[in-house]
Protein backbone atom coordinates (compact mmCIF):
# COMPACT_ATOMS: atom_id res chain seq x y z
CA UNK A 1 0.00 0.00 0.00
CA UNK A 2 1.20 3.34 -1.31
CA UNK A 3 -0.30 6.37 1.01
CA UNK A 4 -0.02 9.69 -0.24
CA UNK A 5 -0.34 12.53 2.58
CA UNK A 6 -1.14 16.20 1.57
CA UNK A 7 0.09 19.17 3.77
CA UNK A 8 -2.18 21.69 5.40
CA UNK A 9 -4.66 23.32 3.51
CA UNK A 10 -3.97 21.26 0.46
CA UNK A 11 -5.52 18.47 -1.62
CA UNK A 12 -4.93 14.99 -3.49
CA UNK A 13 -5.99 17.38 -6.23
CA UNK A 14 -2.41 19.65 -5.80
CA UNK A 15 0.19 19.52 -8.54
CA UNK A 16 2.05 17.12 -6.42
CA UNK A 17 -1.01 14.74 -5.47
CA UNK A 18 -2.15 14.78 -9.35
CA UNK A 19 1.42 13.95 -10.84
CA UNK A 20 2.10 11.05 -8.05
CA UNK A 21 -1.28 9.63 -9.05
CA UNK A 22 -0.66 9.70 -12.58
CA UNK A 23 2.89 8.31 -12.05
CA UNK A 24 1.49 5.47 -9.73
CA UNK A 25 -1.51 4.45 -11.99
CA UNK A 26 1.06 4.29 -15.07
CA UNK A 27 3.94 2.67 -13.37
CA UNK A 28 2.68 0.25 -10.51
CA UNK A 29 -0.76 0.10 -11.32
CA UNK A 30 -1.49 -3.06 -9.26
CA UNK A 31 -0.70 -1.07 -5.98
CA UNK A 32 -3.14 -0.45 -3.69
CA UNK A 33 -2.91 3.61 -3.80
CA UNK A 34 -4.88 6.11 -1.38
CA UNK A 35 -5.04 9.42 -1.49
CA UNK A 36 -7.43 10.31 0.78
CA UNK A 37 -8.80 14.45 1.35
CA UNK A 38 -7.74 15.16 5.24
CA UNK A 39 -9.97 16.44 7.75
CA UNK A 40 -9.22 20.32 8.25
CA UNK A 41 -9.26 18.98 12.22
CA UNK A 42 -5.80 17.24 13.39
CA UNK A 43 -7.15 14.23 15.14
CA UNK A 44 -9.48 13.96 12.80
CA UNK A 45 -7.03 13.58 9.82
CA UNK A 46 -4.89 11.34 12.06
CA UNK A 47 -7.54 8.95 12.57
CA UNK A 48 -8.48 8.47 8.89
CA UNK A 49 -4.73 7.98 8.26
CA UNK A 50 -4.61 5.40 10.91
CA UNK A 51 -7.34 3.89 10.17
CA UNK A 52 -6.15 3.35 6.56
CA UNK A 53 -3.07 2.14 7.67
CA UNK A 54 -4.09 -0.30 10.26
CA UNK A 55 -6.24 -1.86 7.72
CA UNK A 56 -3.75 -2.08 5.51
CA UNK A 57 -1.64 -4.46 8.40
CA UNK A 58 -4.55 -6.49 8.99
CA UNK A 59 -4.65 -7.59 5.44
CA UNK A 60 -1.11 -7.77 5.31
CA UNK A 61 -0.29 -5.40 2.95
CA UNK A 62 3.45 -3.76 2.84
CA UNK A 63 3.19 -0.08 4.31
CA UNK A 64 4.63 2.61 2.30
CA UNK A 65 4.26 6.43 2.88
CA UNK A 66 4.92 9.92 0.74
CA UNK A 67 4.34 13.08 2.87
CA UNK A 68 4.19 16.54 1.75
CA UNK A 69 4.96 19.36 4.38
CA UNK A 70 2.65 18.90 7.12
CA UNK A 71 2.08 15.45 5.49
CA UNK A 72 5.35 14.42 5.66
CA UNK A 73 5.02 15.42 9.77
CA UNK A 74 2.36 12.81 9.79
CA UNK A 75 4.29 10.05 7.42
CA UNK A 76 6.83 10.27 9.97
CA UNK A 77 4.72 9.32 12.85
CA UNK A 78 2.85 6.63 10.86
CA UNK A 79 6.44 5.18 9.72
CA UNK A 80 7.68 5.37 12.90
CA UNK A 81 4.74 3.52 15.35
CA UNK A 82 3.19 1.32 12.45
CA UNK A 83 6.85 0.43 10.42
CA UNK A 84 7.21 0.73 6.69
CA UNK A 85 8.99 3.39 4.72
CA UNK A 86 8.49 6.91 3.85
CA UNK A 87 9.62 9.82 1.32
CA UNK A 88 8.92 13.36 2.93
CA UNK A 89 8.75 16.29 1.00
CA UNK A 90 9.83 19.30 2.27
CA UNK A 91 8.24 18.22 5.66
CA UNK A 92 7.49 20.26 8.16
CA UNK A 93 9.59 19.19 11.55
CA UNK A 94 7.49 20.96 14.26
CA UNK A 95 4.31 22.35 12.68
CA UNK A 96 3.12 23.33 15.82
CA UNK A 97 5.28 25.91 16.59
CA UNK A 98 3.88 27.38 13.60
CA UNK A 99 -0.06 26.86 13.96
CA UNK A 100 0.00 30.51 16.16
CA UNK A 101 -0.02 32.28 12.70
CA UNK A 102 -2.78 30.25 10.99
CA UNK A 103 -5.12 30.89 13.77
CA UNK A 104 -8.50 31.93 12.66
CA UNK A 105 -10.61 31.26 9.49
CA UNK A 106 -8.70 29.44 6.37
CA UNK A 107 -10.06 28.62 2.99
CA UNK A 108 -8.88 25.53 0.77
CA UNK A 109 -9.20 26.02 -2.92
CA UNK A 110 -9.03 23.13 -3.67
CA UNK A 111 -12.25 21.91 -1.98
CA UNK A 112 -14.03 25.32 -1.06
CA UNK A 113 -14.07 24.84 2.33
CA UNK A 114 -13.83 27.45 4.26
CA UNK A 115 -13.20 26.12 7.88
CA UNK A 116 -11.61 27.51 11.53
CA UNK A 117 -7.58 26.97 12.97
CA UNK A 118 -8.40 26.61 16.34
CA UNK A 119 -5.89 27.47 19.47
CA UNK A 120 -5.87 23.52 20.83
CA UNK A 121 -5.29 22.63 17.11
CA UNK A 122 -1.61 23.20 17.73
CA UNK A 123 -1.73 20.83 21.33
CA UNK A 124 -3.31 18.00 18.46
CA UNK A 125 -0.93 18.43 15.92
CA UNK A 126 2.40 18.05 19.15
CA UNK A 127 1.25 14.76 19.91
CA UNK A 128 2.55 13.33 17.23
CA UNK A 129 5.85 14.43 16.85
CA UNK A 130 8.58 12.29 16.58
CA UNK A 131 11.44 14.46 18.37
CA UNK A 132 14.23 11.85 17.21
CA UNK A 133 14.01 9.04 14.25
CA UNK A 134 14.59 5.86 15.57
CA UNK A 135 14.43 3.88 12.37
CA UNK A 136 16.79 5.80 9.83
CA UNK A 137 16.43 3.59 7.32
CA UNK A 138 12.82 3.68 7.12
CA UNK A 139 13.20 7.56 5.34
CA UNK A 140 14.27 9.24 2.29
CA UNK A 141 13.91 13.18 2.30
CA UNK A 142 13.64 15.49 -0.18
CA UNK A 143 14.49 19.06 0.37
CA UNK A 144 14.79 22.28 -1.29
CA UNK A 145 17.07 25.08 0.28
CA UNK A 146 14.59 27.61 -1.42
CA UNK A 147 11.70 26.70 1.05
CA UNK A 148 9.94 29.61 1.71
CA UNK A 149 7.18 27.85 3.70
CA UNK A 150 9.62 25.91 5.79
CA UNK A 151 13.32 26.32 7.38
CA UNK A 152 15.43 23.31 5.10
CA UNK A 153 17.90 23.54 7.66
CA UNK A 154 15.40 21.94 10.62
CA UNK A 155 14.91 18.98 8.49
CA UNK A 156 18.30 18.50 7.67
CA UNK A 157 18.78 18.27 11.60
CA UNK A 158 16.54 16.29 12.65
CA UNK A 159 16.77 13.42 9.46
CA UNK A 160 20.77 13.54 9.44
CA UNK A 161 20.97 10.01 9.78
CA UNK A 162 18.26 9.32 6.81
CA UNK A 163 19.04 8.87 3.00
CA UNK A 164 18.76 12.75 2.32
CA UNK A 165 18.66 14.48 -1.41
CA UNK A 166 19.23 18.08 -0.71
CA UNK A 167 18.90 20.57 -3.65
CA UNK A 168 19.28 24.38 -4.20
CA UNK A 169 16.93 26.89 -4.54
CA UNK A 170 13.72 25.48 -5.41
CA UNK A 171 10.88 26.03 -3.13
CA UNK A 172 7.97 24.90 -0.57
CA UNK A 173 6.22 22.98 -4.05
CA UNK A 174 9.47 21.21 -4.25
CA UNK A 175 10.53 22.38 -8.09
CA UNK A 176 10.91 19.29 -10.48
CA UNK A 177 8.92 17.24 -8.47
CA UNK A 178 7.93 14.87 -11.28
CA UNK A 179 11.69 14.14 -11.91
CA UNK A 180 11.85 12.26 -8.42
CA UNK A 181 9.03 9.69 -8.64
CA UNK A 182 11.10 7.05 -10.06
CA UNK A 183 13.75 7.00 -7.69
CA UNK A 184 11.01 7.94 -4.81
CA UNK A 185 9.17 4.57 -6.03
CA UNK A 186 12.26 2.69 -6.20
CA UNK A 187 13.21 3.41 -2.12
CA UNK A 188 9.48 2.78 -1.48
CA UNK A 189 9.37 -0.44 -3.41
CA UNK A 190 12.94 -2.00 -3.70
Amino acid sequence: MLLYIHGFNSSPLSDKGLVTASYIAEHHPQLPFFQPQLPSEPLEAMSLLIDIVEKAQTEGDPLTYIGSSLGGYFASYLAETYGGRAVLVNPAVKPFELFDEFIGTQYNPYTDETYQVVAEHKHDVGRYNTPAILNPDRFYVLLQTGDEVLDYKQAVQKYHCCKLLIEPDGDHSFIGYEAQLASICEYLFS
